[in-house]
């Protein structure tokens, strides 16, 4: 089913895929009160779509915005607490990008009231489909929400370094069963790539809010740093050089990896208890 932002792909496997992330639509009304077009997309999860296109026919469900998350960010929690107290972040409809760049012109970003009015508009629906998908799921066994990100490797103001190349988080072991978790981090560990368990990333609030292994429904957040599938320029991102292009034969041995990602997630959710 496809609606003109929202797309939804039902799969049979006991499998659901959040992409909260790759959108780039911004309506014109707001896009006018922004700084820049650029900016305003900067920090999409670039290609995630692409990267996992190969899901439905492992029989994944896929649920997708296609709303920028600087118009409102389906994976934070709506009612504005942060989900990394201290730390910098993003909120849930932003007004910086990731590097402290002003999203809006001055005194147009949005109120209250707009901010609700947005929630109402995309951020409910999109989790209403979530959870329509996780129950159809869910009636037939264990289901796994698989929340599907990537980032640039380096973003100084939100971590230190390099990111590792998996960023695997699970709310510190409460969003999902232990099994889930060791069997992502193994078929993480086979790439021979960097990983980590709840490092930078714990989990969005997707993860937080639908993990309830109690209940059959684990919930896992993979953040990718986005060098293993395209080029991650060296220095600041300007936009000549971001984002940079898909490309399919840098991204397949990725995309294989993922595939034994997935395929670990579907085949823990058909065993477990």
């Amino acid at each position: 089913m496809t609606d003109d932002w929202l797309t939804i792909e039902e799969g049979s496997a006991p499998l659901v895929i959040g992409l909260p992330h790759t959108g780039t639509d911004i309506p014109d009304a707001i896009l006018a009160r922004m700084t820049s077009p650029w900016l305003a997309r900067k920090d999409a999860d670039w290609w995630v779509d692409r990267l996992y296109s190969f899901a439905i026919d492992m029989g994944a469900t896929v649920v997708r915005t296609g709303v920028s998350r600087s118009v409102i960010d389906v994976n934070r929690d709506p009612s504005g607490a942060s989900l990394y107290p201290g730390m910098t972040t993003t909120g849930l409809c932003p007004t910086e990008t990731f590097d402290g760049e002003a999203l809006y012109r001055l005194g147009q970003t949005p109120d209250a009231a707009e901010i609700a009015e947005r929630r109402a508009t995309w951020f409910d629906p999109y989790h209403a489909a979530l959870q329509t998908q996780i129950d159809r799921l869910r009636s037939q066994g264990p289901v796994v929400l698989y929340d599907a990100h990537s980032i640039r490797s380096v973003v100084p103001r939100l971590f230190d370094g390099e990111l590792p190349q998996f960023n695997i988080g699970d709310n510190d072991g409460a969003a999902c069963a232990p099994g889930l978790t060791r069997a992502v981090e193994a078929a993480c560990a086979a790439s021979g790539d960097s990983l980590v368990v709840n490092g930078r990333f714990k989990g969005g609030w997707t993860t937080r809010h639908y993990g309830r292994p109690e209940t059959g429904v684990h919930a896992i957040q993979m953040e990718l740093a986005d060098r293993g599938y395209i080029v991650d320029p060296p220095g600041p991102v300007t936009p000549d050089n971001w984002p940079s292009p898909y490309e399919s034969e840098r991204a397949e041995p990725m995309r294989r990896h993922l595939r034994r990602i997935l395929t670990a997630c579907i085949a823990f959710a058909q065993t477990a208890p």
